[in-house]
C-alpha cells in the first residue's frame, strides 16, 4: 500500500522537520526548495506546503491526489483560486506570521518619513550636513489602519506607545483592542480627513482592487503620509504618483506595487517624499518557525483527526 505523502517546497531546519515527522511517522515527507527534490512526488502528494510557479499543471491535474494546500504567503490573490476551489482543495494561508515584522516596517516607514531619515541617509552619502527642514514628530498624531487583522492589531498596539489616536477600517466594523474607533470600508470618506498617517494592510480582492485612487488621496490631509504594505493593486499607482507630485499628500512609504519589481522608469524612485522597500516587509528570521509551529502543525493534527484545518482557512467567496 502506497504511503500518504506530504510535499514541502521549502527548506526547513531539522528541528521543524522532526516536529512534522513525529506527527506523521508513517507518511512520506518530501522537503526541499529545489524542484528536482519534489517534482517526481507532487502528483501523489495529499498535502502540499508552499505554492510555487508551475505547480498548477501538477496539483490541479486530474491525476493529482492533493486535498490540502498550505501557502507560504499571507496573500492568496496570485493563486488560481477558482480552479483550486473547483477541485474542493482545502487552502490555508500564512496569515499572522507577519504581524511583528510588518508592523515594524510600517513604523519604520512612518518614522523615517517623519524624521527624514531617508533624506539624511542620502546626505550622508554625499557628506552633506543639512537640517533638511525636519520638524515633525509622530507622538499624539492620528493613524488610520485600513484593514485591522493580525497586522493591523499589532500596528495599533505599537501606536499606543506613541500616544497616537488609532482609527481602523474593518469589513465587519467590529471593534478591536487598541483601536479607538472602527469604521467600515464605505466610511473611508469620514476616516481619511482625520488621519496624519494612513496604513493599508488589506489583502487584494475584487472588493479592495483600486480602493485608493485620486478621490481618496484628495480626502486625506495635505500633511498626511500614505503607507502601503498590503498589495500594490489596491492602489491606482498613477493617481498616487500624481497626488505625490501635486502635494495632495505629503509623502508615502511603499513596500508593494501594481507591477513588481517596480519599473526603473517609475517616478517613485526619484521622489524625495517617498521611501521604497522591495516587498520585504514580511521578511523575518522567524518566518518558517511561526508558519510551521503556529499554523501548519495545529492544522495538520486536525486534518489527521478528520477535522478541516481551521487556522487561516481561505474562504473562496471572499478571496482570503
Amino acid at each position: 500500500m502506497q504511503k500518504r505523502k506530504l510535499v514541502i517546497t521549502h527548506n526547513l531546519t531539522q528541528n521543524l522537520l522532526k516536529q512534522i515527522q513525529s506527527i506523521i511517522p508513517d507518511w512520506d515527507l518530501i522537503v526541499g526548495r529545489d524542484k528536482n527534490v519534489w517534482q517526481d512526488h507532487i502528483l501523489d502528494a495529499e498535502i502540499v506546503a508552499g505554492w510555487k510557479k508551475g505547480l498548477e499543471e501538477w496539483c490541479l491535474s486530474s491525476e493529482s491526489k492533493l486535498k490540502w494546500l498550505q501557502t507560504w504567503s499571507a496573500g492568496v490573490d496570485s493563486l488560481p483560486l477558482e480552479k483550486i476551489a473547483s477541485k474542493n482543495i482545502l487552502l490555508t494561508s500564512a496569515n499572522g506570521v507577519h504581524s511583528y515584522p510588518i508592523s515594524e516596517t510600517i513604523f519604520a516607514l512612518m518614522l523615517g518619513l517623519t524624521r527624514k531619515l531617508h533624506t539624511y541617509v542620502k546626505n550622508q552619502q554625499t557628506k552633506t550636513w543639512h537640517h533638511a527642514h525636519m520638524k515633525l514628530e509622530i507622538h499624539e498624531k492620528t493613524l488610520g489602519i485600513i484593514g485591522v487583522g493580525a497586522i493591523g492589531k499589532e500596528t495599533a498596539k505599537i501606536a499606543k506607545a506613541f500616544g497616537m489616536k488609532v482609527l481602523g477600517v474593518r469589513h465587519s466594523g467590529k471593534s478591536s483592542e487598541y483601536v479607538d474607533q472602527m469604521y467600515t470600508t464605505d466610511q473611508l470618506p469620514q476616516l481619511l480627513p482625520q488621519c496624519d498617517y494612513v496604513a493599508v494592510t488589506l489583502p487584494h480582492t475584487k472588493e479592495t482592487h483600486h480602493l485608493f485612487g485620486a478621490q481618496q488621496f484628495k480626502q486625506m490631509k495635505p500633511s498626511a503620509y500614505f503607507i502601503n504594505i498590503g498589495r500594490g493593486e489596491i492602489v491606482v499607482e498613477e493617481e498616487l504618483i500624481q497626488a505625490l507630485q501635486d502635494g495632495i499628500i505629503a509623502g508615502a512609504g511603499l513596500d508593494v506595487f501594481e507591477r513588481e519589481p517596480l519599473s526603473a522608469q517609475s517616478p517613485l524612485w526619484e521622489m524625495e517624499n517617498v521611501i521604497i522597500t522591495p516587498h520585504t516587509s514580511g521578511s523575518t528570521e522567524h518566518y518558517d518557525q511561526r508558519l510551521i509551529e503556529t499554523i501548519f502543525i495545529p492544522n495538520l493534527k486536525n486534518y489527521l483527526a478528520g477535522i478541516a484545518p481551521s487556522i487561516n482557512l481561505v474562504n473562496y467567496s471572499k478571496g482570503y
